[in-house]
């Protein structure tokens, strides 16, 4: 039986009291997100012009004073990945020249963090790349989500507030009342990830997945590394692509006996061929968040998708206050 202690979070009506100097204001990126996190708040989105020139170029406004206002930017840059983080960084530069006190730039999916180091000679590490732009253009503090690895965090010389997805899943799979529970890790690189999470399923067993990987999003699946028969699997990982790491690691899952498969990751980026993979019958529910928006033909039977808006409208809630945001996870 799984049992966990879940994220208390208070209602929408019981936001900051002070909330005057708050602003908030969303990208194109994940409208739908922006608006419930700023409902969690008891706030409006902050109204904005965007617009393109004729050639393509961006152009924002802000169409309020946010003079010595804490001004919060909600852009994941997903997919069009160049277009949004562009937006982010003209929407951070529109605020500072607006007087604002501070910027802080709400990034649920944080792109290019695959390239965080050179594994090459000649290859540039883009995830830095991108925590200096953000940081030039103007912010002061980053609230991002389930970075691909905790070393982005030392990439910015600003504040940054990192915060996980796993209380939002973990709450789901409690109401599921799985039993005889393995954690799965789907490579090596995601071990500390999946330890922690079983750690939080009652210190449940964890299985790790070998893999060597011969190309970009091309995974070759080796062997499981644990026992995982007649039990029930959970891979868990920050990010799902193109899917053919988790749906190779399920196949050989289900060869070794598993009897139930679930796939847990906070951000579907869901890359083609992704949606016939994952709808192949391997699993029994794909669960991710909506850190990264998904039209009808991203969905599929299997999919379970969980709202992280009211984790993120806490934590904005917390800087704005001034209190714990760690605290939250504990």
């Amino acid at each position: 039986m799984l049992s966990t202690a879940t994220l208390k979070m208070q209602p929408a009506a019981s936001g900051p009291t002070d909330n005057h100097r708050l602003r908030l204001f969303s990208g194109s990126a994940n409208v739908p997100l922006s608006q419930e996190i700023a409902r969690y708040l008891g706030m409006d989105l902050g109204p904005m012009i965007r617009k393109r020139f004729a050639d393509g170029e961006l152009y924002v406004q802000i169409q309020e004073s946010i003079r010595g206002c804490d001004v919060y930017l909600i852009q994941p840059s997903c997919h069009p990945v160049n277009d949004n983080l562009m937006e982010l960084l003209v929407m951070i530069d529109a605020c500072r020249r607006a007087s604002a006190r501070q910027v802080t730039a709400v990034i649920p999916y944080y792109g290019y963090a695959r390239a965080d180091r050179k594994t090459a000679g000649r290859e540039s590490i883009t995830a830095k790349l991108v925590a200096n732009l953000i940081t030039q253009a103007g912010a002061n503090r980053i609230l991002a989500m389930d970075l691909h690895s905790a070393q982005i965090q030392g990439y910015f010389d600003i504040p940054l507030d990192h915060v996980y997805s796993v209380p939002v899943i973990l709450e789901y799979l409690a109401s599921k009342n799985l039993s005889d529970i393995v954690v799965v890790s789907p490579d090596v690189g995601g071990v500390a990830r999946a330890r922690s999470f079983a750690k939080k399923l009652n210190d449940a067993p964890l299985a790790i997945i070998d893999k060597r990987r011969q190309a970009h999003n091309v995974a070759e699946v080796l062997n499981v590394i644990g026992d995982v028969e007649g039990k029930t699997a959970i891979i868990v990982d920050d990010m799902i692509d193109t899917a053919g790491t988790i749906t190779q690691g399920a196949r050989l899952l289900r060869e070794e006996g598993a009897r139930q498969v679930y796939a847990c990751a906070t951000h579907p980026v869901f890359s083609p061929p992704a949606i016939e993979r994952l709808s192949s019958g391997l699993f029994e529910e794909v669960i991710v968040t909506n850190t990264i928006p998904l039209d009808e033909s991203k969905r599929f039977p299997q999919l379970v998708t969980l709202s992280v808006a009211n984790l993120i409208g806490e934590t904005i809630w917390r800087i704005h206050e001034d209190s714990s945001v760690s605290s939250m996870f504990r």
